[in-house]
């Protein structure tokens, strides 16, 4: 495939041209123009080349309102609803035109849903201010969120989980250790095929993350056949959502499609949150396309778009961003995942510079020696010093020291193993740092390497008995007998024994 057909698979471009003026369409044309350069390469984020989407997914079957959409008129939700979300492509597209919005996702079966018309009022009453400000934020990522959407054959308004989740944020951090736009745990975002580690964390790279989002939810919704039940899945996990079809499904008899979501949101079986997050997402779908008529003025923001330069492992960001001209602030922003100021060492990642800078930066880096360009000498341990006096040494603290040496080896009275060779970070790669936790941990309560230190396994979001059980080398029946459970019901956060010589604590 050519630059500019990877630039495009890659969503890089913004959605609906026609209503986004000439303006825009002339600098996407840049942008393009840009990454057929040689030498350069769009990417779909640090650490990986332009991979392709998922096979499409199957359209959502059409429903009809089913016993769940429970009667309101109409006005009386839309006036309820005077503030939270918005999209300004479909302001655009109302106020010119005078057209009535249209979804892709099934609105119009749900919208006098007593919990829809809920959150409707709700967001447009004492959570205004926040929810415009999300919004405004949105308006960076939704261009490229719907085109990589409408690349996958999925809704393109689907891009509202991501405002439910984080609020388009790429440094959102739950009380649970999910983290970015998508709220990935990083086992789940491992899984589908994300970099989250001590240098990187690509949960927080909104291309990246949205490509992980839209194949995890291509999956779901395959296993579930509804798009609603797979955001359901997506929230509370597939194996519980598997669960309840199959354990009610006397009760969810002659409900088709996404009926079949509100049909099982009526047992006492969901938890509250996932009950609430399919009609969050309808009540934000239903205001969003035309935000003015609920009295809301979102503020628009520049589509998020880049040229991708790759970069030697260990490379100084800081460095980049000075040979390249670029301002620090704004090469941040870009690189979000990337987490120490340096590339990781072990690897060549792409990363993210300012549309139409990719040739002067190459040009750049190309120019300096590889000394230069490295965040960090490397220093031979001669001696056994404490952490604090070995980084006093120098000229840095020792948790700066330890962020360039996450496997550091100490003695027990602390001092540093000799032999090791040490990262000691230049100030100019510390300056570009973020001061964030470690991506591996998970909070269920305790975290998933005290787990495996004691022969525990942490149940993860959407995991199963089966799943487990092969992950150890161990039969189904033998894990059920280790932690005394019947049939095939566990819950995300809780502490399973997998070694028998374990005491479940």
């Amino acid at each position: 495939m050519n630059p500019a057909a990877s630039f495009l698979r890659a969503g890089l471009w913004t959605t609906s041209l026609a209503r986004r003026g000439p303006a825009l369409v002339l600098a996407l044309g840049v942008a393009v123009s840009t990454a057929c350069q040689p030498g350069l390469r769009p990417a779909l984020g640090p650490g990986a080349e332009p991979q392709p989407l998922p096979a499409q997914a199957p359209s959502p079957a059409r429903v009809t309102p089913g016993p769940a959409a429970k009667a309101a008129p109409r006005d009386e939700v839309v006036d309820a609803a005077v503030g939270v979300f918005g999209d300004s492509t479909a302001v655009a597209m109302a106020d010119s035109t005078g057209e009535e919005p249209s979804w892709d996702i099934d609105v119009r079966s749900y919208e006098t849903h007593e919990r829809v018309a809920h959150y409707v009022s709700l967001f447009s009453t004492t959570a205004r201010e926040r929810t415009v400000s999300r919004l405004s934020r949105g308006t960076r990522y939704q261009p490229m969120i719907r085109a990589k959407l409408r690349e996958a054959g999925m809704p393109e308004d689907l891009t509202y989980l991501a405002f439910i989740e984080s609020g388009y944020d790429p440094h959102a951090y739950s009380r649970a250790a999910a983290v970015g736009m998508w709220q990935f745990m990083s086992s789940t975002a491992r899984e589908v095929g994300l970099r989250v580690d001590w240098w990187m964390d690509e949960r927080r790279d909104p291309a990246r993350s949205t490509d992980a989002a839209i194949r995890f939810l291509g999956y779901l919704q395959k296993q579930f056949g509804s798009f609603y039940l797979a955001a359901a899945a997506y929230n509370g996990g597939p194996g519980r959502v598997a669960r309840g079809l199959s354990r009610y499904a006397d009760a969810l008899e002659g409900s088709e499609g996404d009926d079949r979501f509100f049909a099982l949101a009526e047992q006492d079986y969901l938890r509250a949150e996932t009950k609430n997050y399919v009609p969050q997402l309808i009540a934000a779908a239903l205001v969003a396309k035309v935000p003015e008529r609920y009295g809301l003025q979102v503020d628009s923001l520049p589509p998020y778009a880049y040229d991708s330069v790759l970069a030697e492992p260990g490379s100084n960001m800081s460095v980049v961003a000075s040979a390249g001209a670029v301002p620090v602030d704004t090469l941040r922003d870009l690189n979000p995942a990337i987490l120490r100021g340096v590339t990781p060492p072990d690897a060549a990642v792409w990363i993210r510079v300012p549309v139409g800078s990719g040739a002067r930066v190459r040009a750049a880096l190309d120019s300096l020696p590889e000394a230069d360009r490295r965040g960090y000498s490397a220093v031979k341990v001669k001696t056994s010093k404490s952490v604090t006096a070995l980084a006093k040494q120098h000229g840095v603290t020792s948790a700066q020291l330890r962020w360039f040496n996450p496997g550091l080896r100490t003695t027990k009275k602390g001092n540093v193993v000799t032999g090791q060779t040490l990262r000691v970070p230049m100030k100019s790669a510390l300056a570009f740092a973020r001061n964030v936790p470690d991506p591996g941990i998970e909070k269920y309560g305790t975290t998933v390497a005290t787990a495996k230190g004691r022969g525990l396994h942490v149940v993860r979001r959407g995991e199963t008995i089966g799943g487990i059980a092969r992950r150890y080398g161990i039969t189904e029946s033998r894990l059920r007998s280790l932690n005394r459970i019947r049939g095939d019901r566990i819950l995300a956060g809780q502490t399973l024994v997998v070694r028998s010589d374990s005491k479940k604590r």
